[in-house]
This record gives C-alpha cells, sequence and structure tokens, in this order.
C-alpha cells in the first residue's frame, strides 16, 4: 500500500472539504468512504437544497450553537461564513440568502454543492478509496498516528482526520465508526443522541391532525417553570407521534433533559394579532355566524383538520348556537388560540434526527487546530467532535471549518 501524508476517514461534507485542502497545501492525500459514492448525506440536507451556511457574524454562529459554540471560535474565525460563501462560489457554485440569513445554492440542488466538491477532489488530486471502512488507527511506538486499518487493509500515513458523521441518517452511512475508533485510542465520546429531531408530543391531540402543516406561527417551549426556555416564529407540521418541521427541529435541541424535566409546547395560532385584536375577530366572525352550530363557525380562522380539535379542547358544545356563546366561553377560546399547549413526551429515535449531540469531547481536542490533544497526527471534523447547532446553515458551518482547520495544520 502508498505512504500517504494524510488519510481522511469518511467522504462527507467535512471529509471531501479537508481532503482538497491539505491536497493544495501539496500532501498526498487518500479519502477513505464506506460507500460506493461521496456526500450522500449532504445531497439530502435542506431537503435536497443544501442550506449550506448562514450569512452572519462568526458571534452569532456561536450564539447559535449550545453545544461547543465557544470552542468553534477560533475554527469559525478563520473559515468564517462569508470565506464558505466565497469559496463555493468559486467553485461554480452561486449562491442566494433567505430569510433567516440562510444561504442555498441559486440552483436550490443539493447536488451541485456535493458535486463541486468531487470535482475538487479530482482536480487536486486526492486518490478516494470507495467501499473502504476504517475500523482503527495504529501507532508508532511515540503514540502518533501510523496508519489507518480498513476493511482492505492498512493504509500507512502521517496523520488521519477523522470525519465519519455521528449517528443521523445511519443509512448513509453515519453508524458511529469514528466514535469507536476515537474511543479505541483513548478519547472520551460523549454518547450520541438526537437533536434537530421530530418531537412526540400529545399524540392523541396531534394524531387527528396528521399531514397539517401550519406556517406563521410562534412557539414557547417550557421545562415546568413559568419563563419559556425557547421561542421562534415559523411552520410547523403535526404527524402521527407528535410535531416536526423546522421550528420544532430547532427547539428539540433545548429539550435534552427528559429524565430530569417535563417539557410542554405552547403554540401561538395566530401571532399576528394581540388578544384584543383577537378577540375582535371572534366577535365579528361570531356575528357572521350567529346561527350556526359552533362546530361550523371557525372555517374562516382555522385549517379544516384543525378545527374538530379546538372544538374538543375548547368545552364549548359542539352544536351550540354562537349567539348563545358566553363571553366566558369566548374568552376560553381565544386563549386556546394564543397559546395551544402540547405536552411533550420525549425525541424521536437517533435515526430521524438531521444531526446528533455528542461526540469526542472537545477538551480533548485543539480548538486552533482540531488536532487530537492525545494522539499527535489525529485530527477531527464534522458532526463527530461534540458541537452542534440550531437548524439555518449553523451544522454545515461547522462542518466547514473544521474541515479547513484540520486540512491547514497538518505538518509538510
Amino acid at each position: 500500500m502508498n505512504q500517504y501524508d494524510v488519510i481522511v476517514i469518511g467522504g462527507g461534507a467535512a471529509g471531501m472539504l479537508a481532503a482538497a485542502e491539505a491536497a493544495k497545501r501539496g500532501l498526498a492525500v487518500a479519502l477513505l468512504e464506506k460507500n460506493d459514492r461521496l456526500g450522500i448525506k449532504l445531497r439530502i440536507t435542506g431537503k435536497g437544497r443544501c442550506n449550506l451556511t448562514n450569512n452572519c457574524p462568526v458571534r452569532e454562529v456561536v450564539e447559535n450553537t449550545p453545544t461547543g459554540g465557544a470552542f468553534l471560535y477560533s475554527a469559525l474565525s478563520a473559515f468564517s461564513p462569508q470565506d464558505v460563501m466565497r469559496y463555493f462560489t468559486a467553485l461554480g457554485v452561486p449562491l442566494k440568502t433567505e430569510r433567516g440569513n440562510r444561504v442555498f445554492p441559486v440552483s436550490d440542488r443539493a447536488r451541485d454543492v456535493a458535486d463541486a466538491l468531487v470535482r475538487q477532489l479530482e482536480e487536486t488530486g486526492v486518490k478516494v478509496f470507495y467501499k473502504t471502512a476504517a475500523h482503527d488507527i495504529s501507532l508508532d511506538e511515540n503514540g502518533a498516528v501510523r496508519a489507518v486499518l480498513t476493511s482492505k487493509g492498512a493504509f500507512p500515513c502521517r496523520a488521519a482526520i477523522l470525519c465519519t458523521g455521528g449517528l443521523s441518517y445511519p443509512r448513509t452511512g453515519s453508524t458511529g465508526d469514528g466514535l469507536k475508533i476515537a474511543e479505541k485510542l483513548g478519547h472520551t465520546v460523549i454518547p450520541p443522541r438526537p437533536s434537530l429531531v421530530p418531537l412526540e408530543a400529545s399524540p392523541e391531540i396531534c394524531g387527528r391532525m396528521q399531514g397539517l402543516a401550519l406556517k406563521n406561527v410562534a412557539i414557547k417551549v417550557y421545562d415546568g417553570g413559568k419563563k419559556p426556555i425557547y421561542e421562534d416564529f415559523g411552520e410547523l407540521l403535526f404527524t402521527h407521534f407528535g410535531v416536526s418541521g423546522p421550528l420544532i427541529l430547532s427547539a428539540s435541541a433545548h429539550t435534552r433533559e427528559f429524565d430530569r424535566k417535563k417539557y410542554s409546547l405552547s403554540i401561538d395560532l395566530k401571532p399576528a394579532l394581540d388578544e384584543k385584536e383577537l378577540d375582535e375577530r371572534l366577535l365579528r366572525d361570531f356575528e357572521k355566524y350567529a346561527n350556526r352550530d359552533f362546530a361550523n363557525a371557525l372555517g374562516d380562522l382555522l385549517p379544516r383538520l384543525m378545527i374538530p380539535v379546538i372544538v374538543d379542547l375548547s368545552g364549548i358544545p359542539p352544536h351550540q348556537k354562537v349567539h348563545s356563546i358566553t363571553r366566558r366561553q369566548r374568552q376560553a377560546l381565544l386563549g386556546l388560540l394564543k397559546s395551544f399547549t402540547l405536552q411533550v413526551i420525549g425525541p424521536r429515535p437517533i435515526d430521524e434526527a438531521v444531526i446528533t449531540s455528542g461526540g469526542v469531547a472537545t477538551k480533548e481536542i485543539s480548538p486552533k487546530t482540531m488536532e487530537s490533544k492525545l494522539v499527535p497526527g489525529l485530527f477531527f471534523a464534522g458532526e463527530v467532535i461534540d458541537a452542534d447547532a440550531y437548524t439555518g446553515g449553523f451544522n454545515l458551518q461547522i462542518a466547514w471549518s473544521t474541515a479547513y482547520a484540520a486540512a491547514s495544520h497538518i505538518l509538510m
């Protein structure tokens, strides 16, 4: 087997960028990928559109990274969101910035991002080995990286970059291989748990509205206290098990202690109206449909699938005539519309998570270089590190920045 300067383990977002950047420095680089093609998870990210970064200051990325934000500051500063945007534009991927500073390719095709990285690997001379799963790293007499051990034999090298991801979307190859390797080498691994994941919540209520998407609603997440621990505005989806959608994925990053806390989700169905304005709206609708049954008077206000649920929860008899609804009943309905509350049971399984929280402990990694503090020549990049962020392109930014840091600091 040829001697390489660097072996990159994992051909996802972080792995492809790290391999190309190392090769640009004149290093001999091999990229090992267990699948038969590169960037499988990258090609489906962002519903196939690829939200590849967030056009914001580094400080804002850190603020949106609840786990490992401070650790990442150096790497993010060296390869910022604006650097990432220039990088992919130079690779022939025109970009656009949408709501919330989310950055997408103009084409709305994630495959354009992945294909650009694959082309760069070819142009920089990276040798790619497909269907090659790494299972260990051997060390020399000084405890430094000597070779990567794989299903196809040993790959001698001076340095290795672990870019194997976490446990999210296991069908794409993220099955925790890198975490096992890191543990064998003495690293502390924080057990992965789902993050950015749908939530199981009040299934007897949500199941009745399965498939209903709500746009422009506001949510508040509580952990048993009076003050919300998270607030946001956007879109969510009711499912047979609970709730999903962009709002919920972000909220899930704040609901991680189910063993000791009880979480609830309050949805403001009419955030554009304050209580006084909503009461006036109800009065107008009730006047318009004064002679109808209550169950048939909410069509102007709510989606069809939600009406029976709201009627049941309001306590107002469905066949009560609208003109006979009391002020107290109307106020109860108003409260329900402004705070439609669901009890959160827990997250969906880890294989349904967009990303996983957990991974190699950051205290054992150099924040500037991404090199192991325990094993010389071993570097980490991407989701294998115990760092994760909210939705909005922040997690891919972490992948790019950590990959760039690792590739930039391998000794020549």
